[in-house]
């Protein structure tokens, strides 16, 4: 069964915070909750299914659904694939509105990373007692910062790329977020500045890694009948994929994500191709990331990301493929230090045309979105959705 034009986007909310000193994660929850379902213009009794993860406090959806006082759930989620868990919770929001399990669907995100004061390129570095790949990887200083910088290393010495094409990533994101009044990072910076950034994890500097910051977003997914029933442009659930990219006994090529697999499955689930993408909203936890996710996702060939993303060419109104249009996770947010959430809620701003005018992509139609959780260098997620203006 295909979810192509099953289900609608019709509630999008971030929370304008960053730094969340006076309240709890719970009320980050609930306060995501109140602004999509604002934005949707539905009421509080009209959600039927929830979608959160393990991030949020509790036991799985069920202490939130508690907190947030739904008295009528009829399906709930709480998949968690890190990061990229919130654009595969669209993809099974979708499903279970085609299969009639709900109508309404809420999924949110919160955190408070940066009022607990963690720091650049890290996660609490605590072994899990039943995680299985600890024991083989704790003990020789695995950080999250590492893990990125052995794929930037590797994707070096495979087709030459180099620092200077990657810091364009991070350029791309500034150009945007000088326009977004939230953003932590409003400065629009040169290649030189980030090259000349201290160094975190050779070859990985510190404007090549994203900010840390609190707040959260939410989404509401519904049936095409109740989307069309309501005052707000309609936004398609065309296609979805997901997949994930492990160790594989230690076989494995560092050069490629997950979305060389989830990328595949949501263009041909949509019946598009990506030359057909006008908007990109690209996971970008380091600026390899969004490298390495282009390629994947076939945006350009397998070591041609460098070229690709060079020379503005992911800078809307200048280049071939404008991508985080409200500086990413490089430089406006990243929520719980998962970003997959507000990558979809900036492709329903673009398809709405409420991005930022200096960034709004002339006419847009047809946008991706697509999320990598986990760490790109060992285990992840990844999750792709093809959405549609109609």
């Amino acid at each position: 069964m295909s979810i192509n034009g099953k289900a609608y986007i019709v509630g999008a909310y971030e929370h304008p915070t960053r730094k969340a000193d006076n309240a709890s994660v719970a009320q980050l929850h609930a306060e995501v909750a109140y602004g999509a379902l604002q934005d949707a213009g539905l009421s509080h009794d009209d959600i039927d299914g929830y979608f959160c993860t393990g991030a949020a406090p509790g036991l799985g959806p069920l202490n939130m659904a508690d907190y947030l006082g739904f008295t009528k759930l009829k399906h709930l989620d709480s998949s968690d694939v890190g990061g990229s868990s919130y654009v595969m919770h669209v993809g099974h929001a979708a499903e279970a509105i085609a299969l009639g399990k709900c109508s309404i669907a809420l999924i949110t995100l919160a955190g408070r990373p940066r009022a607990e004061a963690m720091a650049t390129g890290t996660s609490p570095r605590t072994w899990g007692a039943n995680v299985p790949d600890d024991p083989f990887e704790m003990a020789y200083g695995r950080t999250v910062a590492n893990a990125y910088a052995l794929c930037a290393m590797r994707h070096m010495h495979e087709f030459g790329t180099t620092s200077e094409q990657l810091a364009w990533i991070k350029v791309a994101a500034s150009h945007h977020a000088q326009w977004n009044e939230h953003a932590m990072l409003r400065k629009v910076v040169t290649v030189e500045d980030v090259i000349n950034s201290p160094m975190v994890s050779d070859p990985l500097h510190r404007l090549d890694c994203c900010v840390i910051s609190d707040g959260g977003g939410a989404l509401i997914v519904t049936t095409p009948e109740i989307a069309k029933s309501l005052k707000r442009p309609l936004v398609k659930v065309k296609g979805a994929g997901e997949a994930t990219k492990n160790q594989n006994a230690g076989y494995t090529d560092l050069t490629f994500s997950g979305a060389r697999y989830s990328g595949p499955r949501a263009f041909e689930e949509a019946g598009v191709k990506p030359s057909d993408i006008q908007y990109a909203s690209i996971y970008d936890s380091f600026t390899i990331t969004v490298l390495m996710q282009l390629e994947d996702l076939g945006f350009c060939e397998k070591g041609q990301g460098g070229k690709f993303v060079s020379d503005g060419n992911l800078i809307s109104g200048v280049g071939k493929l404008p991508f985080n249009t409200d500086g990413g996770g490089l430089c406006n947010n990243h929520p719980a230090n998962r970003g997959g959430m507000t990558k979809v809620i900036e492709a329903v701003r673009q398809l709405r045309g409420e991005a930022h005018p200096k960034v709004q992509v002339p006419g847009c139609t047809l946008a991706l979105a697509h999320g990598t959780g986990g760490l790109l260098g060992t285990r992840h997620g990844s999750a792709t959705v093809v959405l549609e203006r109609v």
